[in-house]
């Protein structure tokens, strides 16, 4: 059994992303992401329950933007966001990132083991 509180599969990834908090807009990287939520690797704070505005770089000039409330954060490393308020078109987005992620991992595994 996993101590892992986590019901949605993540996926490591490095997308580039900006966030709008209650202190300004700052530039990111996301480097872990769900159905639910994400890491963000960010060095300005945030603080845990801060709503953000989270737009991520999925595709050439493609973005998906999205709100988030912060579930921890660690100063100059970065924070964890728990996606809130999807509309369809979101979840539509971020469904097809994940379906394409999923498949870039099969892959990846089936190139391995060959």
């Amino acid at each position: 059994m996993t101590n892992d509180r986590r019901e949605k599969r993540r996926f490591e990834v490095s997308l580039d992303a900006t966030w709008d908090g209650s202190r300004g807009t700052y530039d990111a990287r996301i480097s872990d992401l769900s159905a639910t939520g994400c890491y963000v690797d960010a060095i300005n704070e945030t603080l845990p329950g801060e709503i953000l505005r989270l737009k991520v770089q999925i595709s050439s000039g493609d973005w998906l933007e999205i709100n988030g409330e912060v579930t921890h954060s660690f100063t100059s490393v970065g924070f964890g966001l728990r996606f809130v308020d999807m509309d369809s078109e979101q979840l539509a987005k971020l469904n097809a990132l994940l379906e394409h992620l999923e498949i870039s991992s099969k892959d990846s595994s089936s190139e391995i083991g060959s």
